[in-house]
């Protein structure tokens, strides 16, 4: 059986990991659930997307040297001092024509090159601070079931990589505080009925709504 002393350490341990991982994750939670509580809610001051400026221009360019779409793709948009995720509209049919989307957070721009003629269509969309935080919550550079498309962006995968930290670091910040909470026998009885309730309800949407919906 553990010592009294030997308990304290531990439980001083454990809660000043729990802070720590709170105070170094506190902004990116905020930032999750405002951008969920947009995603949930259509609130008019949050409105983005009736409010976004289309911009279409064409520009001259000169045709990327041969080589994979990717790269001709980049050879563009390093013409155009475009940066961001490359998206394909069509699959490149010949060596006259490059169709793709170029996405970051707030801006996509159609890129209609006719490489042929050295002109290049542009439409740009922008869309407001809103726009932003609402794409944040769901942006990653890939799709499901989307094999034309990967992440080519470096900023893209450096996004990626934060979310997983986010996500290990919850992790963390929920099992240190299980963990304090097990080292406190004055609180196991109220912990037991927070953690059981909150199983219950993550069961209820994991479970039960598949088995009640009509």
């Amino acid at each position: 059986m553990n010592s009294p002393q030997a308990e304290g350490v531990a439980t001083s341990w454990m809660r000043r990991i729990h802070i720590l991982l709170g105070l170094y994750f506190f902004f990116a939670l905020w930032l999750f659930a405002l951008t969920g509580l947009l995603l949930n809610h259509a609130w008019g001051f949050a409105e983005f997307w009736s409010k976004r400026r289309v911009e279409t221009t064409e520009v001259a360019v000169v045709a990327p040297p041969p080589g994979s779409p990717l790269e001709q793709a980049r050879h563009l948009l390093h013409q155009l001092r475009l940066t961001g995720e490359v998206h394909w509209l069509v699959t490149p049919a010949d060596a006259t024509r490059l169709d793709f989307r170029v996405q970051r957070p707030g801006r996509q721009v159609e890129v209609k090159a006719d490489l042929r003629a050295g002109r290049v269509v542009l439409q740009t969309t922008t869309v407001n601070g809103w726009g932003v935080s609402r794409a944040l919550h769901t942006f990653s550079g890939v799709r499901a079931n989307d094999s034309l498309n990967d992440r080519d962006w470096w900023l893209t995968s450096l996004w990626v990589w934060t979310m997983d930290a986010l996500s290990l670091g919850i992790i963390a910040l929920v099992g240190t505080g299980i963990v304090s909470w097990l080292l406190r026998s004055r609180l196991r009885w109220q912990g037991g009925i927070a953690l059981g309730s909150g199983l219950v309800l993550c069961a209820w949407f994991a479970l039960g709504l598949q088995w009640f919906s009509p």
